[in-house]
């Protein structure tokens, strides 16, 4: 089916008509962020994309999205644009489906992302309690950077982020509401040299470190405490958000993780792993519930919320994920 779109009156006189496939392609990209990965979905080579995009903002005439080596970042001009993009592919997409006998369409699953600290510490005990309430809800899960996931809930692939706050002009179009305040804390194996005593941040630079990825808030918050104390990141450094792989790297050596506290409060409490008396002033940082500001909360999606609420008063969660 071939649609167009046209724009306002107002729009430039050099505007001519958008048509249905510039608005799937400035989608899916502003969706995935990258313009390779939105090739690949669209069945299409990069640079079919890219021109595609070309000609869509030259109908615009105005810029649309930031793309290099970062990937591809919505303008507040490209924000705007969204919105209705959506709503024409999605009732499109509806109409396609109503005319080719495919009935009421299934019910959308809920699209969560998370922060992989944050993903490990509530999200399974917050799914517990979803599911009771609702069980036939399908659900996804997505975890990586917060940069990622903002970008992906201001596209609309997902429903809410449990992240942190950025930079301003990351967060137009997005609410925050608060859940809890995090401090970085230093884990070692039960039987590591370091563990039972007070420790300086300079005796763990005597062992391999496991840290989050540069760019990350728990990163720059670990750049910092070193910098407090007149130090440096060595090389040799293992980087990742991965919290399966930082645990294995520290339970099979002499490594030291620095890491969320929530993120291995399970560990601590199993005693596979100890925590080190070091202090770590200065690195609290908030995380919470991030959603588009003026799109209408589904009943699901509510819930939701309500149960990370209550299980993120401190000791709740334990009764809700074992219980």
């Amino acid at each position: 089916m071939q649609s167009d779109f046209v724009l306002s009156p107002s729009a430039p006189e050099s505007t001519g008509r958008i048509r249905l496939r510039h608005l799937r392609c400035f989608v899916v990209v502003a969706r995935e962020g990258q313009v390779g990965r939105a090739a690949e979905l669209l069945h299409l080579s990069q640079p079919a994309v890219t021109k595609t995009l070309n000609e869509l903002e030259a109908l615009a005439g105005r810029k649309l999205l930031d793309r290099g080596r970062h990937g591809a970042r919505l303008t507040a001009a490209g924000q705007r644009f969204l919105r209705y993009a959506q709503d024409v592919t999605t009732s499109l997409d509806a109409a396609e489906a109503a005319l080719a006998g495919a009935g009421e369409p299934a019910p959308a699953p809920l699209r969560i992302g998370a922060l992989p600290t944050v993903a490990g510490a509530v999200v399974p005990a917050a799914l517990t309690g979803l599911r009771a309430l609702r069980p036939d809800l399908g659900v996804r899960v997505r975890t990586g950077p917060n940069a990622v996931l903002l970008s992906a809930l201001t596209a609309g692939a997902l429903d809410v982020v449990l992240g942190r706050m950025a930079e301003p002009s990351r967060m137009v179009g997005l609410s925050f509401e608060l859940l809890y305040a995090e401090t970085l804390i230093f884990v070692v194996r039960p039987h590591h040299p370091l563990a039972g005593r007070a420790v300086s941040p300079g005796e763990t630079l005597e062992h391999p470190l496991v840290v989050a990825t540069g760019g990350t808030v728990p990163r720059h918050a670990t750049d910092a405490l070193f910098e407090h104390h007149g130090l440096r990141l060595p090389t040799g450094l293992v980087e990742t958000l991965d919290l399966a792989v930082a645990r294995g790297v520290v339970r099979r050596s002499d490594a030291v993780w620095i890491t969320t506290e929530r993120a291995v409060r399970d560990d601590l409490a199993e005693g596979v792993m100890r925590r080190l008396e070091l202090p770590t002033a200065g690195t609290v940082e908030p995380v919470g519930v991030l959603r588009r500001s003026a799109d209408a909360s589904s009943a699901a999606l509510e819930d939701f919320v309500t149960i990370l609420r209550e299980i993120t008063v401190e000791g709740t969660w334990q009764d809700l994920s074992h219980g």
